[in-house]
């Protein structure tokens, strides 16, 4: 009777591991769909605030009120220290970097390319960053990253074909979005490079986000007409959007699918050109065509291939 209790016993906590297992994949599968979804629809709710005011004037909204809000949870909430006097040179440089060039520069890039292309062009930054990480530090490119460069490339060129004779994208529109991806793969790189001490994650967050929105202020000045900006519903939705779901959401839920399962967390970047690309459709009636699916096809092979190489690194580190 002892013995059969003592099965029953490790019977019952094997079927509960599964059942932790099975809530547990299931509960990071939702969550990677949600992240992807979320902040996919970036590109859409940039476009739609666009139709209401004038593109540094959402940026300098949006910065400052999901900044302050950080910082205000952050110090009087969470009773976090605020930066010394040498940790504010490092902020403002990766506030300078990863929100006055990359989200300033990509939202006066939205004026002049589709949204979907705009979700493509955000997945796309890994890519990036192993790049800028070969011309700047020195490190080994081998022939998967070049491979995945390629096919990423070659996506985006496809999916913006039919897009630009029908003026749904042009050309400068498609340098300033280069000109975002690369200071986003370069801001990313500065903050792993740089020490920041015990500052907390959200402290960094909010000060960057802040004074990254404050640095836009005198091109907000000279560049400000009255007549093109109107705060209606367009405007408030758009950019409320962008700083609730994408700004907290989908950065909180980032942060947790790296915490999950760190190596495989940005497989999920996959499906941002796919729900990119329908969201634009439904929401903006931009045209989806062959080319859409044959460049969103070749953007997620090269993802794939710079991702897989991580994991087979990791399983290589691991196994030593």
């Amino acid at each position: 009777l002892v013995r059969s209790r003592g099965l029953g016993d490790v019977y019952k906590r094997q079927v509960q591991k599964l059942l932790c297992v099975y809530y547990m994949n299931w509960k990071y599968i939702f969550a990677g769909i949600l992240f992807a979804l979320l902040w996919s629809s970036a590109a859409a709710a940039t476009k739609i605030a666009l139709q209401s005011a004038q593109p540094f004037v959402i940026a300098v909204v949006r910065f400052s009120v999901a900044g302050l809000g950080m910082l205000l949870f952050a110090h009087l909430v969470l009773r976090k220290r605020l930066p010394q006097r040498t940790e504010w040179l490092p902020l403002s440089i990766y506030g300078l970097l990863n929100i006055s060039i990359y989200l300033g520069v990509y939202v006066l890039a939205m004026q002049e390319v589709s949204a979907g292309l705009g979700s493509m062009a955000v997945a796309v930054n890994p890519v990036f960053i192993s790049v800028i990480s070969v011309l700047l530090f020195k490190h080994k490119m081998g022939i998967q990253h070049w491979l995945s460069l390629l096919f990423c490339a070659a996506g985006v060129v496809i999916a913006a074909w039919p897009l630009l004779q029908n003026s749904y994208a042009t050309v400068k529109g498609l340098l300033l979005m280069l000109v975002s991806m690369l200071a986003y793969s370069t801001a990313a790189l500065y903050f792993a490079k740089t020490k920041w001490n015990d500052l907390h994650m959200l402290t960094i967050n909010g000060w960057q986000t802040l004074l990254g929105g404050l640095f836009l202020v005198p091109f907000l000045l000279l560049t400000y007409k009255a007549e093109r900006n109107h705060f209606d519903f367009q405007f408030f939705s758009g950019v409320l959007w962008l700083i609730v779901p994408v700004s907290v959401a989908a950065v909180q839920l980032w942060l947790w699918l790296l915490k999950q399962q760190a190596v495989i967390a940005s497989y999920w970047l996959f499906l941002c050109p796919v729900f990119g690309f329908i969201i634009a459709a439904l929401r903006l009636h931009e045209p989806i065509s062959g080319y859409t699916f044959v460049g969103v096809l070749f953007v997620s092979v090269g993802l794939y291939i710079t991702q897989q190489q991580k994991v087979n690194m990791h399983q290589t580190a691991s196994a030593k």
